[in-house]
């Protein structure tokens, strides 16, 4: 999705990419949408041992592939800080065993950084939930291989007309 303000500002040179697992990449591609700055949401797979995985072998759980969202921003418009607080705002970052009723490895979740600046401000947040006592689940795993959810998974609450 490109929004008409990130088109008007910037260059691609400012476009950044960062990596959100949390529960059901439905509702947190649909989020991340919303955001001015956001550039696009793609659903999709990261950290399994399995190339080019499916959905149905990532729900068995032993692809360990997690359901992820590719975010790609203007840093001029939002940073990745802004993005990271909505990802803790989105979902119960301290559950240990999956999203909701969604229960399973495929769910768990996780931040996989880019590069230094974005770990380092992912443990920063999570020290200070830490700090107001919560016991943080989400993991901080580098970069690996992101793998695009099927076409029917993408924008799946705008086909869907849900919200």
């Amino acid at each position: 999705m490109l929004n008409e303000e990130s088109s008007n500002h910037g260059t691609q040179s400012n476009f950044k990419t960062a990596y959100f697992a949390a529960g059901c990449f439905w509702g947190v591609e649909y989020h991340f949408e919303k955001l001015e700055g956001v550039i696009s949401a793609i659903s999709g797979y990261m950290g399994g041992h399995i190339e080019n995985p499916s959905y149905q072998m990532v729900c068995t759980g032993f692809s360990g592939h997690l359901e992820v969202v590719e975010v790609t921003f203007n840093e001029t418009i939002v940073s990745f800080e802004t993005l990271a607080k909505l990802f803790f705002e989105i979902h119960d970052f301290t559950q240990t065993n999956g999203q909701g009723p969604d229960i399973g490895t495929q769910y768990l979740s996780a931040i996989f950084y880019c590069d230094e600046n974005q770990k380092n401000i992912a443990e920063e947040l999570i020290e200070q939930l830490k700090k107001k006592a919560y016991k943080v689940a989400t993991t901080l795993r580098p970069k690996v291989k992101f793998y695009k959810a099927e076409s029917y998974h993408q924008n799946y609450y705008n086909k869907s007309g849900k919200t």
